[in-house]
């Protein structure tokens, strides 16, 4: 049985432990949670430390259990957040739940002895009488205990309704009640979940008079100061219709020289030599880029398997490689629809292939390519027009003749500015 808590410090994954943690994880066969709110219809990669955490406890032997927060998904967890989130309702939690499902599966094994189990909070909050709730768990935690919470202490100037305010209590009780009914032992979860997690660890001192243990990772940010996860179009999903593999795999295969050799320890699941070999390697020729290919690779084929990642390199050899039209027209269909999502893409109706191209490019003001036909010119005459790779010289180009699989147009302006355009 490998050391789980050797394995995140190694890694640069742990924050807070409390004691005695390493010593009976190293001596004991266990399980532990973490819990994800179902707010959005699918995970992102800010979610991906603690899936990555499960991951690592699951492959040290122990069995990895995570909870859907059913009702503190309703409710809103206020660590890390400077205002009420809305709430949700049942249906869509449990819509949500059902789709994060699927993906949680692409990382842990759900069968054999340490298999996965996915649990919702909803299960034993659903009869829970409020009367009871406060009398029997409430009474055990005292106000000055929550309000020293940071969760709660940074909201107070802001204001914090008593509906967050509780909300600590729920998820200590969450780990009280696996405590007693699923022989959990330890609460895994990012650095702001600290002090919630905590509150169990009382609630099971209190009430259930035995030992529990906790573990915290950071925060993930990233060197230049800017939120991990986050672009200008928001969140990397991980549902292939919210983020496409290729906008995930260029998130992976862009990320700075000093991120990479923090990521790689994060999000591989390779072991330690050769995450150390691939870190020399990078570290002996930075520009070779090792470390965000190989990441970019190994986090896309398990996010998005192996035929998403063929698929996603060659519309990536496609834009930014030396790549010829040769190239393009033996791309199927799936293929050439990765490359739609990879640049702008507009659409045009089949009816307006009979206007010449000029016309075509610059004077459909919904999906207007060039401001006016004097551009498209200039850009003909300065050699700097490509149609699925290949330049264009002659402004009477027959548009119609020429489409991919008869509905598709690649075309570039000058070396990088590519438009996709759909015939419908």
């Amino acid at each position: 049985m490998k050391n789980f808590v050797e394995e995140l410090r190694w890694r640069g994954m742990i924050h807070d432990v409390t004691p005695d943690t390493e010593e009976y994880l190293s001596n004991n066969i266990t399980s532990g949670y973490i819990g994800f709110d179902p707010t959005a219809d699918s995970l992102h990669i800010g979610n991906l430390v603690q899936i990555m955490t499960l991951a690592h406890f699951q492959k040290c032997g122990h069995k990895p259990i995570i909870l859907i927060g059913g009702v503190t998904g309703m409710i809103g967890d206020p660590s890390g957040k400077s205002k009420e989130r809305k709430f949700l309702d049942l249906k869509v939690i449990s819509s949500n739940q059902g789709k994060i499902r699927l993906q949680f599966e692409k990382f842990l094994n759900f069968s054999g002895e340490t298999a996965a189990v996915i649990v919702n909070n909803n299960t034993w909050f659903n009869d829970f009488n409020l009367l009871d709730f406060l009398r029997d768990i409430g009474k055990h935690i005292s106000v000055n205990y929550m309000t020293s919470k940071d969760s709660v202490k940074n909201r107070l100037e802001t204001g914090i309704s008593y509906t967050e305010f509780t909300y600590q209590l729920i998820q200590g009780y969450d780990f009280y009640w696996l405590w007693k009914n699923k022989n959990v032992k330890i609460q895994l979860g990012g650095s702001d979940q600290w002090g919630n997690i905590l509150t169990g660890n009382e609630l099971i001192r209190k009430i259930g008079k035995g030992d529990s243990y906790a573990l915290t990772t950071p925060l993930i940010t990233k060197t230049n100061g800017g939120k991990f996860g986050k672009t200008e179009d928001g969140n990397i999903w991980l549902d292939e219709k919210k983020t496409s593999p290729y906008k995930f795999y260029q998130f992976w295969i862009n990320v700075s020289d000093n991120d990479a050799i923090n990521f790689i320890k994060i999000f591989s699941l390779k072991n330690k030599t050769k995450i150390e070999k691939l870190i020399g390697l990078h570290t002996k020729d930075p520009h070779l880029r090792v470390l965000q290919n190989f990441l970019a690779d190994e986090i896309t084929i398990l996010v998005h398997g192996k035929f998403s990642l063929e698929v996603t390199k060659k519309t990536s050899k496609i834009l930014f490689g030396k790549s010829e039209y040769e190239d393009l027209i033996k791309m199927n269909e799936i293929e050439l629809e990765s490359l739609s999502s990879a640049v702008p893409c507009v659409t045009i109706k089949r009816s307006d292939l009979s206007n010449s191209l000029i016309s075509i490019l610059s004077e459909d003001s919904k999906n207007q390519i060039f401001k006016s036909k004097s551009d498209v010119r200039r850009m003909i005459n300065n050699n700097g027009l490509s149609i699925n790779k290949k330049k264009i010289i002659d402004e009477n180009y027959n548009l119609s003749e020429n489409l991919l699989l008869n509905k598709f147009v690649l075309l570039q302006k000058g070396k990088k500015n590519y438009t996709f355009i759909i015939v419908e």
